[in-house]
């Protein structure tokens, strides 16, 4: 069986990553200035100045990254790897093993969608200043977006690209998906980035081939899309294309046969559709009335319709703690697609269209239709408080462990998994190592051992050290570790239950500043399983889903019209596979 270790190729099988490290991308691009700590403080522009501040604040930078990225040794590597990893630590950027840990957001729009407003260079500074290292622009598929929008936006993210060079911005399109939701695909840049991307919307598109039904038809359509994409990796028009599914839960159209037809469209060499937004955009859409819009977190406030997957109950339509009910529910539809021991993650980020708060409106003039984007946002005179989005960066992040800074590096990280979430910047940072024998691994990859090896999960959180946007510094009140046994392919493709999966250990977190570390005892494994996390800041808690014997204190359904993002953190991280022989 597909055991989990067919993810990419850089997952960790018992050597330490840390021992090949370089400090220049698969583009040979460096360190990002602001990481880079033989880059004087006056050398920096403005930008990189504020950025870097940042960072020291949160411990991630120079010295104090030593307890961030070197917690502790891996498990058969030598003094000299260690004491190596740990100088590479100290004079880059936030290095954890042998990884730059960077965090961004797959998910956002501009004037060139029909429900967007700002530039790419608004969306790109603000995610910058909002502590992102990488961003994918993400305009929604439609006719006018497949015919000149695909094309127009392109000039503008390379404006971007070389005013902010700190940062990594991919073009994308928001998918509609054929016989489904949406989802994000971007792809690597380079000479081709526009025509592939415009061949796939033209030809693969569920609004421009009228093909959004629940049909077997347009689920083949969907396949062949992913598959399309997978010839032009092959054929080198492009180095790499992703597909992550967006707000899975939120219309009930994404069926669980579907989410596994798209997993496996591709080979798992190299796959395309590697995951799913473990939690929405649209977070501020939750706050109260009348300071907020008063709708549901995520706009999750749908219910079933035709199209929608007949097996989904009618709790699925809501998120949980600010997360999508696939990935809230433990024993759920995620982990039964991990039960299989097949690679599929998650991520979060802002779904970023009209943000919360802000004072820009659309400028006059200008047609959509005819233009392909609407003019340049001027001053609207007002705070809109009914907006229900933040900023890339503002809430939600995805942290993805890259061998360096650049392109290719943050889709491999993403395509092995080595990925962790937070809203709210519950945590600063998050280093998981499973390892037995003489091997070990991380989020994303397989630990392989013989049968009956002691196991052990050691867990190191740098906590949150400094105000988040909305002005605090968060609390983190509780850690669970999440077990599941490898069960193999589902025989039925609809399967949505992991029956073994359960919260196998709580820890308390009783204190506030620097790193925490939780270790816990597999015992001798004998048989194949995962482990993933999960925190909280203890605010709000329920008896999950599947009862207390499974998850006694999971995330709580959100109260539509009344779930302030703020009063309710967490943290995810994708899962490691052990695999005993």
């Amino acid at each position: 069986m597909g055991h989990g270790h067919s993810h990419g190729h850089s997952h960790g099988h018992g050597h330490g990553h840390g021992g090949h490290h370089h400090d220049h991308g698969h583009d040979g691009a460096p360190l990002p200035a602001a990481f880079d700590t033989s880059v004087p403080d006056e050398a920096l522009t403005p930008e990189q100045q504020s950025r870097r501040s940042m960072l020291r604040r949160a411990g991630l930078l120079g010295a104090g990254l030593a307890t961030v990225g070197t917690f502790g040794a891996a498990a058969g590597q030598t003094a000299a790897a260690q004491t190596a990893a740990g100088a590479r630590t100290s004079s880059g950027g936030r290095r954890g093993k042998g990884f730059l840990w960077l965090a961004g957001d797959h998910h956002i729009h501009t004037q060139y969608s029909s429900d967007g407003k700002y530039r790419v260079v608004d969306q790109v500074r603000q995610g910058a200043r909002h502590g992102m290292d990488w961003l994918v622009i993400t305009d929604h598929g439609s006719v006018a977006h497949a015919k000149i929008g695909v094309d127009k936006v392109n000039p503008d993210i390379k404006a971007a690209r070389d005013a902010y060079e700190d940062t990594l911005v991919f073009q994308g399109l928001e998918w509609n998906i054929p016989g489904a939701e949406h989802g994000t695909v971007f792809v690597h840049p380079g000479k081709n980035e526009v025509s592939v991307l415009k061949q796939f919307e033209n030809d693969y598109d569920g609004s421009v081939k009228s093909a959004s039904d629940s049909t077997p038809a347009n689920e083949a359509l969907a396949v062949a899309g992913l598959a399309f994409l997978g010839q032009q990796v092959q054929r080198r028009k492009v180095k790499d294309a992703l597909m992550l599914a967006n707000h899975p839960a939120r219309r009930g159209v994404d069926s669980p046969h579907e989410i596994r037809a798209w997993r496996d469209a591709t080979p798992a060499s190299h796959q395309i559709a590697v995951g799913f937004e473990g939690a929405p955009g649209h977070q501020a859409a939750g706050l109260p009335a009348p300071h907020g819009p008063g709708r549901a977190r995520g706009i999750y406030d749908n219910n079933p319709s035709a199209n929608s997957f007949p097996g989904y109950p009618p709790e699925s339509y809501r998120t949980w703690g600010g997360f999508d009910w696939m990935t809230s529910t433990v024993g759920g539809l995620w982990d039964s697609l991990l039960a299989e021991g097949k690679a599929w993650w998650i991520s979060a980020n802002s779904d970023s269209h009209q943000v919360y708060a802000d004072t820009a409106v659309r400028g006059p003039g200008g047609d959509f239709t005819t233009d392909g984007r609407y003019p340049d946002p001027v001053y609207g005179g007002q705070i809109d408080t009914t907006q229900g989005d933040y900023w890339p960066g503002q809430y939600s992040r995805t942290h993805v462990g890259a061998e360096d800074f650049s392109y290719a590096a943050v889709m491999d990280g993403i395509r092995a998994g080595r990925v962790w979430v937070d809203h709210g910047q519950l945590i600063s940072g998050l280093d998981v190592r499973v390892s037995g024998g003489s091997r070990w691994a991380t989020l994303g990859g397989a630990l392989h051992v013989r049968k009956g090896t002691n196991v052990t999960l050691t867990v190191d959180i740098a906590l949150a050290q400094e105000a988040n946007w909305a002005g605090f510094v968060p609390k983190l009140a509780r850690v669970d570790v999440i077990q599941g046994d490898v069960t193999g392919p589902a025989a039925d493709k609809d399967t949505m239950t992991a029956p073994t999966t359960k919260v196998v250990k709580s820890y308390e977190v009783n204190k506030s500043t620097g790193t925490v570390r939780i270790t816990y005892s597999l015992g001798r494994v004998d048989r194949p399983l995962y482990l993933r996390l999960r925190g909280s800041d203890g605010n709000r808690s329920a008896v999950g889903a599947r009862g207390a014997a499974v998850d006694p204190a999971g995330p709580a359904i959100d109260v539509v019209g009344d779930a302030d993002p703020w009063k309710d953190l967490w943290f995810y991280s994708n899962p490691v596979w052990v695999l005993p022989a």
